[in-house]
């Protein structure tokens, strides 16, 4: 196994937003001077990130709302735990949207810097990003359809990217500034598990520019809707709109019989349940089919390869929701 210290990113920098009003008290948020040095930091997953950041409103912030001026909605699509399929519903929702009408432009954003799954998910893993006058121009995957992923960057695809905090924040600034993503109707971001430097980064970097929404995913079993529950209340305190959270490997689908059977079953009552207690749209349950792995792995459509699939309905339906709220 390598390293690499590729892509060259700009000076490292650190999210810079005010505490949220809803935030805990005895926080005193990045912006402020004790940021990182009260007591209440010791033992913050952030603290270090908090104090080595410059204070002060940042100038990217309003140089990333200019460059993505073009931009009509702004979508983020997170999950609490690894594994529950985000990646995987960001490729098919950016398929769906693309896919439903010729005009309608999109792009997905990958800031999963440690794990880019994007390139292989869409195709085009074997593309290399190109240089124009205008800035980085994203990838192709169909003619209305493009993305931008650090696997394209790397020397070799299994290279590990083994970077702290603040180089990461500075790559995912400089996707946003550098980019030259044009006209969209849409822009997927898929990010990493979790609420740690990448969510932070995107969300204080889209501050002018706006997030239209965040779409949650996770599976059925508790030990997934436990840490969803955290990325509720992050959205909450970071003044993201959630759009909806999606249940997905709800059930496995026989291919043959359509005959579906729980494969995680849900002890406390699964998405939907969770969603109805905390007060949040809950958009659906995509079943399990295992040719979904199978168009993955070949970087295709599963909904085109396979449009009758119960699996299929559920994301177009999943889709028609999120593209009715968002107005696409």
């Amino acid at each position: 196994m390598s390293t690499t210290s590729a892509p060259t990113a700009p000076a490292p920098t650190a999210p810079k937003s005010s505490r949220p009003e809803d935030a805990p008290e005895h926080c005193p948020g990045p912006a402020s001077d004790a940021a990182g040095r009260a007591d209440a930091c010791a033992g913050c997953p952030n603290q270090t990130l908090c104090q080595t950041a410059p204070k002060g409103p940042d100038p990217a912030v309003a140089q990333i709302a200019a460059r993505l001026g073009g931009i009509r909605r702004k979508v983020l699509v997170l999950s609490g735990k690894g594994g529950v399929g985000k990646t995987t519903f960001s490729a098919n929702l950016a398929f769906a949207v693309s896919g439903a009408r010729d005009d309608a432009m999109v792009g997905v954003l990958d800031v999963d810097v440690t794990g880019p799954s994007i390139p292989l998910l869409l195709g085009v893993a074997d593309e290399a990003i190109h240089q124009t006058s205008a800035g980085w121009s994203p990838v192709v995957v169909d003619e209305n359809l493009c993305c931008m992923s650090i696997g394209f960057l790397l020397p070799n695809q299994d290279d590990a990217i083994i970077w702290r905090g603040p180089k990461k924040n500075g790559l995912i600034k400089q996707f946003l500034m550098d980019v030259d993503w044009g006209d969209l109707d849409l822009l997927v971001v898929d990010t990493p598990p979790g609420t740690s430097d990448e969510h932070l980064s995107i969300v204080t970097y889209l501050k002018d520019a706006g997030i239209d929404g965040a779409i949650l995913v996770t599976t059925p079993q508790e030990v997934a809707l436990q840490d969803v529950r955290k990325e509720i209340n992050f959205c909450r305190k970071v003044k993201v709109p959630i759009v909806g959270v999606v249940e997905n490997m709800s059930g496995f689908v026989c291919p043959g019989c359509k005959h579906t059977s729980a494969i995680f079953k849900p002890t406390t009552g699964g998405a939907k349940t969770m969603c109805e207690d905390m007060g949040v749209p809950y958009l659906g349950a995509i079943p399990l089919d295992p040719r979904i792995t199978k168009a993955c792995d070949a970087g295709v459509s599963f909904l085109d390869e396979f449009p009758d699939s119960p699996a299929t309905l559920a994301y177009l339906d999943i889709v028609k929701q999120v593209s009715k709220q968002l107005d696409l």
